[in-house]
């Protein structure tokens, strides 16, 4: 329903999959990780299922926020941010560089400064890595944010750019960076990925570098508040453990539907089947209070209901992959809502999901599936995003499904065991048979940026921090 999980940006993993089933074939060993999955959090431990162990999460997740982690870091021209959340600001530029927007055509020069994180190594070496960041670029601003590697050989990644980002659209277009690779990695929109995972080849550990940029001669600046990557190593798998229901309940999170949009806004991907990322993120963005003024909505066309819908899909959209559906861009969205932080992560089973709801927040997952093989959904998908906002008495899945034809539909209650197999598996097969990635687990998750002690523990048991 998304091109969030199509074959045009899953290109390497759909590549890196057919590899290990090639492997698998000839007699080797199956690979230990599944390609076209992307990660999540930061404790790999094993999650314990009330109704039996799960296999151990090998999935970490490292954020920098506070001031300690920003002095951590090496920096060239930042200096702490002033004011209640810790974060990293322009103090003095180390230089000035000229920038073309492959978008627009236009070149501009920036001053910039730019803020390094120490080297991090997760306890399990991955195949996969998503960077997501949380930030304020005031006009006449944005940011870059790059990631370098180690592989498990000792040898290093090139920078890779994993995405150049600004709240608004006036002076750069938000974008991701295609035909980065340097032939044992590659970046597909927002995620890195070990061309070849059965080759035993990891990525051991990296560093984030953010840079900084303003207009010359002006006081102005990006002020960064979250930085943080995901690694994972999840083995591959057509189905996964069942687990047993826990606490039951549902949080109030707005309804919205993709359809009603459909055809609105073709420079933003038309709507419709493409706008379930940014539907989906708008719907937790008002949970939290977060809201738009007349103002910031006069550009929508009046007749269009629900026109914060397409004020999400405008300041999510990606340039470069033509679509709503990049991952950390759609956090970094819903974090420029006043009092909000975004991540993308990974969670490994539906007791996670049932913490977050316990402690008040929902999440946004990523599946894939036949029309077969979700009872109630009336579809087929390469990848969709909704908003799990609950579960029955039962255990089963409570849903804000925003591919409904409207919002009066948009509430739907899917199958436990169908719902977590979709979302937490890494391989399946699709209509035609051919053996393609699952989305493993991935998720959204938006809370608040000071959260209270009972979210705080939900989402550490998650491992987000």
């Amino acid at each position: 329903m998304s091109r969030a999980e199509q074959p045009t940006r899953r290109t390497v993993l759909a590549a890196a999959v057919a590899a290990a089933a090639t492997a698998t074939a000839a007699g080797g060993a199956a690979p230990a990780a599944a390609a076209g999955v992307p990660h999540t959090d930061p404790d790999v431990r094993a999650g314990t299922h009330r109704g039996g162990r799960a296999p151990a999460r090998r999935v970490d997740y490292r954020g920098w926020t506070t001031a300690a982690d920003w002095r951590g870091g090496e920096s060239r021209g930042t200096a702490p941010a002033a004011g209640e959340r810790a974060g990293i600001v322009i103090a003095a530029p180390a230089g000035s560089t000229g920038y073309t927007d492959p978008h627009t055509g236009r070149t501009a020069t920036w001053d910039y400064a730019t803020w390094t994180s120490p080297v991090h190594r997760p306890p399990v070496p991955g195949t996969e890595a998503v960077a997501s960041w949380n930030a304020h670029t005031p006009a006449g601003t944005w940011l870059q944010v790059e990631l370098r590697g180690t592989y498990s050989d000792g040898t290093d990644t090139p920078w890779y750019v994993m995405g150049r980002w600004a709240a608004g659209d006036q002076d750069i277009r938000r974008t991701s960076v295609d035909g980065q690779g340097d032939g044992r990695s590659s970046i597909g929109t927002d995620t890195f990925a070990i061309d070849t995972p059965a080759s035993g080849l990891r990525l051991a550990a990296y560093r984030l570098r953010l840079t900084l940029y303003r207009r010359p001669g002006t006081k102005l600046t990006p002020t960064v508040w979250r930085a943080g990557a995901m690694v994972s190593d999840v083995p591959d798998r057509f189905t996964v453990p069942a687990s047993t229901p826990g606490a039951s309940g549902e949080l109030a999170v707005p309804r919205y539907s993709q359809e009603i949009h459909a055809g609105q806004y073709p420079q933003y991907d038309n709507g419709g089947e493409a706008w379930c990322s940014p539907t989906s993120t708008q719907m937790a963005v008002e949970y939290w209070g977060g809201r738009l003024t007349a103002a910031q909505l006069a550009w929508v066309d009046p007749s269009y209901a629900d026109p914060q819908v397409c004020n999400a899909a405008r300041y999510t959209y990606d340039y470069q992959y033509a679509g709503c559906g990049n991952w950390p861009f759609n956090a970094a969205y819903a974090a420029t809502f006043t009092g909000l932080q975004g991540v993308v992560t990974r969670l490994g089973s539906l007791t996670d999901l049932e913490t977050l709801i316990a402690a008040g927040v929902p999440a946004m997952t990523s599946q894939s599936f036949l029309k077969t093989e979700l009872t109630g959904a009336g579809y087929g998908t390469a990848g969709h995003l909704m908003a799990v906002v609950g579960f029955t008495a039962d255990g089963d899945v409570i849903a804000n499904d925003p591919a409904a034809p409207a919002d009066s539909a948009v509430r739907r209650v899917y199958r436990r065991r169908e719902f977590e197999n979709v979302w937490l598996r890494t391989k399946r097969h699709n209509a035609s048979g051919q053996t393609v990635s699952g989305s493993g687990g991935i998720c959204y998750l938006y809370f608040p940026a000071v959260p209270d002690a009972r979210r705080r523990q939900a989402l550490a048991a998650v491992g987000v921090r």
